[in-house]
């Protein structure tokens, strides 16, 4: 027997299982379950990706300065306070792998992301889990469930997969709160698509423990190329940087990068387009018998009588060349979680739910 063995926690992971995207004997598939932009990316985008094809034999800068200073004139955000990452997944893991180890606990909501868990064992660190309250974060359960152990709480605003927000005071107040050691993580990937919200922006600015994520993969339709940033204290992005590796992102991924950003216009359309559709499939569903919640982020969560509906549902769904993301290991086996799609993938999905309900 050998006596190589990993690191405590390692292998207690689970590896991670994304939205399918395939149906056997099935050529033309509506993807729903990653939620994607229906519009993809900016002609901006598309031009920056293309350029950069010219110079793949350079290496990239490693202070991704011209992105880091496009995020801080878009969102009006000190660059220095910025640092990017592959997808905002590289930025959680410099967190987890800078704040904490063996002996520590990482505190993450019931339905929160399924990473964060995953990320604390890699660490070595105990994931706590703690109930949220009618699929919204409760900040009295995140304060009572806090320990002298307690270095890091995960905080997803708009929540995934629930698609429901607390309000930026909620926020607020538990930031201050905690307990002086923990650092509070607010994942924002969805914030674009909330109106009027800065993903908590404002308050990182006026405190020392807290760090806000972003990602470039849901509204400016890059997840294939995998970028993301994170917001913070200088103190803590001198940490964060002190782990990155000098090269994570390619001159392909911050020039695409920095040409979404700075398309603020193609931004506003997908945010009123995604307004627009998930207001309308969310009205569509609940006219047919399906509890919906009011959704801040690109999708709506389904949910049906019990798991064995939601199931058929999904079959049916399935047959119909339609997929949609099962989240029973989010702890809703009764739910179907749907990408807002464009205007006919919305009528599709609500045509085919129909069907199933017997109503068309």
């Amino acid at each position: 027997m050998t006596a190589i063995r990993p690191q405590p926690g390692i292998m207690d992971i689970a590896l991670y299982q994304g939205g399918a995207s395939t149906i056997a004997g099935k050529s033309h598939v509506l993807k729903l379950s990653s939620n994607e932009n229906p519009a993809g990316f900016s002609d901006a985008a598309k031009e920056a990706f293309l350029r950069a094809a010219h110079d793949l034999h350079r290496y990239p800068g490693t202070d991704h300065a011209r992105l880091r200073a496009a995020i801080g004139e878009v969102q009006g955000l000190d660059p220095d306070n910025i640092i990017c990452g592959v997808g905002s997944d590289e930025v959680l893991q410099f967190v987890t792998q800078s704040y904490c180890g063996v002996g520590d606990e990482v505190i993450y909501t019931e339905h929160g992301f399924s990473l964060y868990p995953l990320l604390a064992m890699a660490a070595g660190a105990t994931p706590v889990k703690v109930a949220e309250r009618e699929r919204k974060v409760d900040v009295d359960a995140i304060l009572s469930a806090c320990t002298k152990k307690t270095r890091i709480v995960f905080l997803t605003n708009p929540g995934n997969p629930t698609g429901t927000m607390i309000e930026p005071e909620e926020i607020a107040w538990l930031a201050d709160k905690l307990p002086p050691q923990v650092l509070l993580v607010l994942d924002s990937a969805y914030a674009e698509f909330a109106d009027g919200y800065d993903g908590g922006a404002a308050l990182v600015s006026e405190r020392q423990n807290m760090i806000m994520t972003r990602t470039f993969s849901k509204i400016h339709g890059l997840g294939g190329l995998r970028i993301g940033w994170g917001y913070a204290p200088r103190a803590i992005i001198d940490v964060l940087n002190r782990v990155r590796q000098p090269f994570n992102l390619s001159e392909v991924q911050l020039s695409v990068a920095e040409a979404a950003m700075r398309d603020t216009a193609w931004v506003e359309k997908c945010r009123n387009d995604n307004a627009k559709w998930r207001a309308w499939l969310r009205n569509a569903l609940i006219d047919l018998g399906v509890e919906v919640d009011q959704s801040f982020a690109n999708f709506i969560l389904a949910r049906f009588v019990d798991g064995n509906e939601a199931a058929g549902c999904d079959a049916h769904l399935r047959d119909n060349g339609i997929i949609v993301r099962r989240v029973t290991g989010y702890g809703f086996p009764e739910a179907l979680r749907i990408t807002v799609g464009d205007e006919a993938a919305c009528r599709q999905v609500v045509h085919a739910v129909a069907q199933f309900k017997g109503l068309r």
